[in-house]
């Protein structure tokens, strides 16, 4: 490495999850950069067990990231770890991957909520402490722009599609790949995604045009156990057989999936990339979605978008791309294209080009962290090692105020 690079570029996530988009993205960012030379390491709040040995504690993060360094603060929900980012003295490019509006979970989850509403809020405080802030998509930057962020960048989305080049679950394969239509859904189980729409949209298909044509919805739950419930009684109450709850999949029974489905379905409402979509597109599945949010650029031209939540035309729309192979044909077509555009965006350059940008720019004043700061992060350190090591001792303190 260079004299003329940082000590370190390094990134910091609040949880690092293993097969999510977010999570792909850092992975794929800490590549780019110790291939550039760059030494990298991840700093995370909460990681899955499967890449514990890819992370380092948040905590870390005050003796690994010094002044010269650069941080790469991914921002997707307000968290402890997101708050000692702030207060530490390195040059900070914020990468913004939207949070959903928390009104979506007002009734189905108060603490997610209540966590969406606090990381909408914290963002605000970022306005005047980072050296740039990025979306990873287009959508994303307008959302950062109108908060006030006056340095606005994209970095692309361009993901790595190896998790869907394994060997196919033999078991999937042989449960669904058949003669009847497969409609496929991928994603956490949300009430944003509008998992209800998708299962109407589904009845009503059904009822019109394939009586035998299945519902694959693939994704987890967790922490929504209610909202799957609903959806669940849902589907029994309107008759809907044949949905599947498949619930969070290993990388093969994902590429299963795809390889036995006719058609993506897609009815979200709030979406700042959707990296499932364009998992279909490589998958050679045509995708059906609803235009909202970031979902028309995302797709950028493949794909067939529609703007009526009417479940008679969109059940109209399935049976066209399902039984037309001219017009099947040419949305597979468009979707390579679209594909083709996408995976031919630099990741590492633009990543790299954009760390160069602040290195090289003039510091920004010291962030002001307010007094007893320090004092308060000794203790939430304390608080995580009886959580870890004395659990009876953790569950008998009192409870935050307004905690569940």
């Amino acid at each position: 490495m260079t004299s003329s690079r940082p000590l370190a570029v390094h990134q910091v996530v609040a949880t690092l999850g293993y097969g999510d988009a977010i999570g792909n993205e850092v992975l794929g960012a800490q590549r780019a950069l110790r291939g550039a030379g760059y030494r990298s390491d991840i700093f995370v709040q909460t990681a899955d067990p499967r890449l514990e040995a890819c992370a380092r504690p948040y905590t870390e993060m005050i003796q690994g990231c010094t002044a010269d360094d650069v941080l790469l603060h991914h921002f997707s929900i307000g968290s402890r770890a997101s708050r000692l980012a702030y207060a530490l003295p390195c040059r900070m490019v914020l990468i913004y991957h939207n949070i959903t509006p928390p009104e979506y979970f007002v009734g189905v989850n108060t603490r997610f909520a209540r966590l969406c509403f606090r990381g909408r809020r914290e963002l605000g405080a970022y306005v005047d402490a980072c050296d740039l802030a990025l979306g990873d998509s287009e959508f994303n930057r307008q959302e950062l722009e109108a908060l006030g962020f006056r340095q606005t960048g994209v970095l692309p989305v361009v993901p790595d599609f190896s998790h869907l080049d394994v060997e196919p679950n033999r078991l999937v394969r042989s449960h669904f790949d058949d003669d009847r239509t497969n409609i496929l859904f991928v994603g956490r189980l949300i009430p944003n995604k509008r998992i209800e729409d998708l299962i109407r949209f589904f009845q009503a298909y059904r009822t019109l045009f394939d009586a035998r044509a299945r519902l694959l919805l693939v994704g987890s739950d967790r922490y929504f156990e209610g909202y799957g419930a609903t959806l669940r009684h849902l589907a029994s109450r309107i008759g809907a057989g044949d949905v599947h709850f498949a619930g969070h999949v290993s990388n093969e029974e994902l590429t299963a999936y795809y390889d036995v489905a006719d058609l993506f379905l897609c009815a979200s409402e709030h979406e700042g990339f959707c990296v499932p979509l364009v998992e279909a597109f490589y998958k050679g599945v045509p995708v059906l979605a609803y235009a909202a949010a970031a979902v028309p650029a995302t797709l950028d031209g493949g794909g067939v978008l529609y703007a009526t939540r009417d479940p008679v035309h969109v059940a109209g729309l399935i049976e066209a791309l399902v039984s037309e192979e001219g017009l099947r044909q040419s949305v597979v077509e468009a979707q390579d294209a679209a594909l083709q555009r996408l995976r031919s965006r630099d990741f590492p350059g633009t990543l790299v080009g954009l760390v160069e940008q602040v290195r090289h720019a003039p510091a920004r004043p010291p962030r002001r962290v307010a007094a007893g700061f320090w004092p308060q992060v000794r203790f939430a350190e304390r608080y995580e090692e009886l959580r870890e090591f004395r659990p009876s001792l953790y569950r008998a303190l009192p409870k935050e105020p307004g905690t569940e």
